[in-house]
């Protein structure tokens, strides 16, 4: 009996602390469960109702931190920043602002440089952000790439000092001149000669405030509104006819050479600016008595077919460190050669902005003292070039066809008188 009564006891006691772990299990599991993780931590439930959805639509970075630093929320543009990294905001002076605004409550701002992600360059981020409560425990963080808005600040502001220089000099020369003119009314020979200088100050202004207007326009333009096949030949002519008198006064042989049946698409007006500015560099920048070619020819590229445009002369070339710079608005390789000829130091800005608004580039090949070709790189025409050489009559209305047309396509080499 003593020992049944051992065997039931024990039995007993067995059950009562197997009851005892399974409901410290249960309740061990539920608490468990009830728990906030870590990866909790970071999904949308966490943020207040609609935040979310604001967030997804701001233009500005976005980051959600919690009471412990940890990031709740990012946007991929936060990501892409470089602001967060495993997890934890990565840029200290930041997360300094968050731990202040999340102390005392208030709105902070503040605008940081930031080393890009990535790369080599020594060119920085400029960001602005701001840091502000949102709930009890949550704080929100929204950065703004200022870096773009800076650089194009940047650039207008050197753009409306050139342009004040620039204008500057030619009108203070007129008012210069015409004092000495007032001063010398006795004397002809003075005033014929002050004269002279004020013609010459008077067409250098007209041709920058053209220049200016130029550029203006190929830059807020959309050439490929009004774009059209435009045939190479004809803006080769149009730009020898347009240095034709340069070209004479200096004894310049002007050639001319390549494919005849040669078309690109686009503004004829644009394309035509954009060449004449080669051509007429090439001769205001060569010695008398020297050579200019312009040839043009089919290359050639993985996209598609291109039309090389090459412009060529016997100058007085460009070194290395200027070549990389020729294509900047006002930038002058001599400034002094360039008072004598009149250049304003827009014509090869015009030429990029009018070549990259085509789809196309240009490049500059120049050795000191041997000379300079500028290469003009344009789509070829394609469909539309088979389409106006297979139909003439689609051209009627704007002028003759390259069917009708009699016009001699490239002209022969020439010295001009």
């Amino acid at each position: 009996m003593d020992v049944n009564a051992a065997v039931a006891a024990a039995a007993a006691i067995a059950g009562v602390l197997t009851g005892v772990i399974a409901m410290l299990a249960f309740r061990w599991s539920e608490r468990d469960q009830k728990r906030p993780t870590r990866t909790s931590l970071h999904t949308d439930p966490v943020l207040p109702p609609g935040v979310d959805t604001v967030l997804s639509v701001l233009r500005s970075s976005a980051v959600v931190l919690d009471e412990a630093d940890a990031v709740v929320k990012a946007s991929s543009a936060a990501y892409a920043l470089g602001l967060v990294r495993g997890g934890k905001l990565s840029v200290e002076p930041m997360l300094q602002m968050a731990r202040d605004t999340r102390r005392d409550g208030e709105i902070r701002q503040v605008e940081l440089d930031l080393p890009r992600r990535g790369t080599g360059r020594g060119e920085a981020l400029a960001v602005s952000a701001r840091v502000a409560p949102l709930g009890s425990r949550l704080v929100l963080l929204l950065v703004e790439d200022l870096t773009e808005a800076r650089r194009i600040e940047a650039v207008r502001r050197d753009f409306v000092a050139n342009v004040s220089h620039e204008l500057k000099t030619p009108v203070g020369a007129l008012s210069l001149l015409s004092e000495a003119v007032m001063d010398a009314s006795d004397d002809p020979e003075a005033v014929e000669r002050f004269a002279g200088r004020m013609q010459i100050e008077a067409t250098r202004l007209t041709n920058l405030v053209q220049e200016l207007i130029d550029l203006s326009r190929v830059q807020n333009d959309d050439p490929l509104e009004d774009a059209e096949p435009v045939r190479v030949d004809e803006l080769v002519a149009e730009a020898i006819d347009r240095c034709r008198h340069q070209a004479g006064t200096k004894q310049i042989t002007m050639a001319a050479g390549g494919s005849a049946d040669l078309l690109v698409w686009g503004n004829r007006g644009q394309l035509a600016a954009a060449l004449g500015n080669l051509v007429e560099n090439a001769v205001n920048y060569s010695p008398a008595r020297t050579r200019v070619g312009i040839a043009a020819r089919r290359v050639t590229a993985p996209g598609g077919d291109l039309i090389e445009l090459a412009v060529t002369d016997q100058g007085i070339g460009i070194s290395d460190k200027d070549k990389e710079r020729v294509f900047e608005r006002f930038y002058r390789v001599d400034p002094a050669r360039s008072r004598q000829t009149g250049g304003t130091g827009l014509g090869l800005a015009i030429v990029k902005h009018v070549a990259a608004s085509h789809g196309g580039e240009v490049t500059v090949w120049s050795s000191e003292g041997q000379g300079s070709t500028f290469t003009l790189r344009l789509p070829e025409a394609g469909a539309a070039r088979d389409r106006a050489l297979q139909h003439p009559d689609l051209d009627d209305e704007d002028g003759p066809t390259p069917e009708s047309t009699s016009y001699d396509p490239l002209p022969a080499p020439e010295v001009l008188p």
